[in-house]
């Protein structure tokens, strides 16, 4: 395991208990600014890893200065693939906080040199790319893999369990699930003909590099520092960003797989570049097992609100989710959640961590004495994949469970872009009614120099 600790110059992770150095694991940090140096701070702050490679596409970037000045030790690079020839060898895990379309070849790479890898949310872009890493994944099991939806390690996850063995949670055959809160193209023009016009590249950025796999575009300032998420080329709009955290429980614990309808019910602002103003996208979901049939019907944007059954009461915002990297999280007229009906009972859920509450008032109470223990979590979900790393624990969030929850995202996505209802095979995994999505699954070819990645 790990050698020394790292000189820090931060005070508050120079305060950080760390465990004695046989029990903390070698990390390197991929992806260092906004939600990447979250992460790394989040990881360091459990005690059980030293920070021994940082690296990043723009390591001369302002927020990139911040980790940079935490870790003044540290050796740094530019090129994830450069940082592993030379520091292979040193290296247990990886974090992996990039964008979004950049998640896939560095985490194919990392798993195949046998690192342990934790990756943002959602896995990857396309449904190919976490075909591949579930496929990677289990051809190296001792590997340990963790997809970051944090609320996979707390009460939320540890309750929609203990309800569900105990037969509170049953019968499930709706779930709308909302996000309701401004996006960063709210207020773009929807009706644009391009991309936007190429502009002058930053000296520190790797402009190349940033683009990874992806074919090829012009810097624009609109591309990068969580601009990306806007673009269907690059980024998994809202969908990608929240769904995680929202349906991460009922995708594992109602045991849904894959969907075999996916709709565009209704989308505001439809253009082909970047994601609506609003959507609401219908996931119908076979019966599974002893379960009924499930329809998750999706919501987002800023006035696009899910049917309020009677008695829903206040719908609170979860204190512990991280802000975006561009502010604060912003109240919106109904708070990131979802609310379940089941043949009996309605839930009433917010994201990440957030607990379900029966509904309305009257029947909760009916219902308390019927309720089970819900067991604590032993560990964060950044504990939890440290504490995997050396054989203490399993992940909760790795990508045998993650990669299919990221894969129904896709598939969302595919319908918001071309304003579809799709059929969807999901022994084949094929979609069986529309060929040109049948062909974004895959997407388009790698750029000449990144097929390697595409190999399992």
């Amino acid at each position: 395991m790990a050698g020394g600790a790292i000189a820090l110059s931060n005070s508050v992770l120079s305060n950080v208990a760390l465990a004695s150095p046989n029990e903390r694991v070698n990390l390197a940090c991929i992806g260092i600014g906004y939600r990447g140096g979250e992460i790394i701070r989040e990881l360091y702050r459990t005690g059980f890893c030293n920070i021994v490679a940082l690296c990043d596409v723009d390591m001369g970037a302002e927020h990139t200065q911040e980790t940079l000045k935490e870790f003044p030790d540290v050796p740094r690079f530019q090129d994830f693939r450069e940082m592993f020839d030379k520091m292979g060898n040193e290296i247990e895990a990886v974090s992996i906080g990039v964008p979004d379309h950049s998640h896939f070849p560095i985490t194919m790479m990392a798993i195949d040199l046998g690192k342990h890898v934790y990756v943002e949310k959602p896995l990857a872009r396309t449904f190919y790319e976490n075909e591949l890493l579930i496929a990677k994944a289990a051809k190296h099991p001792d590997v340990v893999t963790q997809m970051g939806n944090q609320g996979h390690s707390e009460a939320n996850y540890f309750q929609f369990k203990a309800w569900k063995d105990a037969g509170i949670i049953k019968n499930v055959t709706r779930i709308d699930a909302h996000m309701n809160m401004p996006r960063r193209w709210h207020g773009w023009d929807t009706k644009i003909t391009q991309f936007p016009q190429p502009e002058q590249i930053p000296q520190t950025l790797d402009w190349e590099l940033w683009q990874m796999h992806t074919l090829g575009h012009e810097y624009n300032k609109d591309f990068v520092n969580g601009q990306w998420r806007c673009w269907y080329d690059f980024g998994m709009g809202a969908l990608g960003d929240w769904g995680a955290h929202i349906l991460d429980t009922a995708h594992e614990f109602l045991e849904l797989g894959l969907p075999t309808k996916v709709e565009a019910i209704e989308l505001e602002g439809h253009n082909s570049f970047f994601f609506p103003m609003s959507s609401t996208i219908n996931f119908h979901f076979a019966e599974r097992k002893n379960m009924p049939a499930v329809d998750i019907t999706w919501y987002d944007g800023l006035d696009n609100l899910p049917p309020i059954p009677e008695g829903y009461g206040v719908s609170g915002l979860d204190p512990n989710i991280p802000p975006p990297s561009d502010g604060e999280i912003e109240e919106a007229k109904l708070n990131p959640g979802k609310i379940i009906y089941s043949e009996d009972l309605i839930f009433k859920g917010g994201s990440h961590a957030s607990t379900l509450s029966i509904i309305p008032e009257e029947k909760a109470k009916e219902m308390e004495n019927k309720l089970p223990e819900v067991p604590k979590t032993p560990s964060n979900h950044f504990a939890n994949f440290l504490k995997a790393c050396k054989g203490e624990e399993k992940t909760r969030s790795p990508f045998a469970i993650s990669g299919p929850l990221s894969q129904v995202f896709s598939l969302g996505v595919i319908a918001q872009r071309l304003n579809a209802k799709l059929e969807f095979d999901p022994d084949t995994k094929r979609i069986t009614n529309n060929s040109f999505a049948d062909a974004l699954l895959t997407g388009p070819s790698p750029r000449k120099g990144w097929e390697q990645y595409f190999k399992v």
